[in-house]
């Protein structure tokens, strides 16, 4: 591996976490692979329906259901779809090609266990929002990353009336965002859908479910790895019994006279 600096990392073996598509047809190259892990990871999918929406909150929501502002049970994380037909609105317009107008959010207010991440008094409010495509018909995240974060502000208050007026900052990160700003190729927090094709020993591909991959020495152990998505540490745990497995075995199988693998 060649640093923006110039230094070079070299080692007899590498885990990856970046994206399987990035790491295998980008940073290994095409050239490199057997022509069917091409194939499947140019056909591996990895679309994005979510948006994130960031608030700093001079104070907390005032829900019309619990109301208060000193910290409650209601404000640590609470949910925004009030029903199956809700959610089923708001997947038809990502179907249709937008974000939903009335959106399905889970919210969490960190603050409300750390107090340091805010000055006191203050809040932080962050919004998982679907669904937000990645590609917008006839329009673009320039174009509607302030609607968005507008609707998503009203939706809030009519739960919370007070939350309007409480909002001090927002960040929007939009899926395309989420793919510039930290290499989620479609703007996949998972790295990849979670469909049934696409885990178990075919996450992120056939030639490479078992976290190993044909180039000697390089091992996947990233979300679009098995088990996949969240931040569990699963996926790395796994990938490193894996490396271990191999190195015992290179031990017990290594030609006498010959030197031992590098541990």
């Amino acid at each position: 591996m060649v640093l923006e600096d110039g230094t070079e990392l070299a080692s007899p073996r590498v885990i990856s976490t970046v994206h399987p598509r990035t790491t295998l047809l980008d940073l290994v190259g095409r050239q490199h692979l057997p022509s069917g892990l091409v194939e499947e990871m140019e056909r591996y999918r990895s679309r994005s329906g979510s948006a994130k929406v960031n608030l700093a909150l001079a104070e907390l929501p005032n829900f019309r259901a619990l109301p208060g502002v000193e910290l409650g049970s209601q404000h640590p994380e609470f949910i925004i779809n009030p029903s199956i037909d809700y959610l089923d609105r708001a997947w038809g317009d990502a179907v249709a090609g937008g974000w939903s107008q009335d959106p399905m959010m889970d919210c969490v207010i960190p603050t409300t266990k750390d107090r340091t991440l805010a000055p006191p008094g203050r809040h932080i409010l962050t919004c998982f929002v679907q669904y937000a495509p990645y590609q917008l018909q006839g329009s673009s995240w320039a174009q509607e990353r302030e609607k968005f974060a507008d609707r998503v502000v009203e939706v809030l208050g009519e739960y919370a009336p007070n939350l309007p007026g409480a909002v001090l900052h927002r960040q929007v990160v939009t899926p395309l965002d989420m793919e510039r700003e930290y290499g989620l190729l479609g703007g996949n927090i998972f790295q990849g859908e979670m469909s049934l094709d696409q885990l178990f020993l075919l996450r992120p591909a056939a030639a490479a479910g078992s976290y190993r991959t044909p180039v000697v020495g390089l091992y996947l152990g990233g979300a679009g790895t098995h088990p996949g998505g969240g931040v569990m540490g699963a996926p790395g745990r796994n990938a490193a019994r894996v490396v271990l497995a191999d190195l015992r075995r290179a031990r017990w199988t290594a030609p006498l006279g010959r030197g031992l693998p590098v541990s």
